[in-house]
């Protein structure tokens, strides 16, 4: 796990951030990774907000269309969005005052990881918290 945005340290701190995640990507869908991912960190007591732009209410969550749609303070945001795309919502996240940003398996921007964390965000990239939580999240 050689790269920056794998590390454990700062992969536990962000799944120790279990208050309010915002999940850029979810849907109603029950066969898209977000829908079982937001389930999963439900069940370990995080408050999760559905942002899509149909703002759906997903999980008995409302949903809301952007991240600067949201009225309260959000800790970690979780995207399920394509790596051309996730750098913008890194650059939402840091807007909004976000504490960390979480990118899906496979959606690395070394960019936005750069701005992301120079901002004082923690960031982690090409991980999942529901795989990371048996090694790396809250006792």
């Amino acid at each position: 796990m050689g790269e920056a945005w794998g590390e454990v340290d700062t992969i536990r701190r962000v799944l120790a951030l279990r208050g309010t995640w915002a999940v850029v990507g979810l849907s109603e869908n029950p066969g898209r990774a977000a829908y079982g991912v937001a389930a999963f960190l439900r069940r370990h007591g995080v408050r999760i907000v559905p942002v899509h732009p149909d703002a759906p209410t997903v999980h008995g969550e409302q949903g809301y269309g952007s991240l600067a749609d949201i009225p309260f303070p959000v800790d970690v945001v979780d995207v399920f969005r394509r790596s051309e795309a996730a750098g913008a919502v890194a650059d939402e996240a840091v807007a909004i005052g976000a504490k960390a940003v979480w990118f899906q398996l496979g959606v690395v921007d070394e960019d936005a990881y750069a701005r992301t964390t120079a901002a004082g965000l923690d960031m982690v990239m090409d991980r999942c918290p529901a795989i990371e939580w048996a090694a790396n999240g809250p006792r």
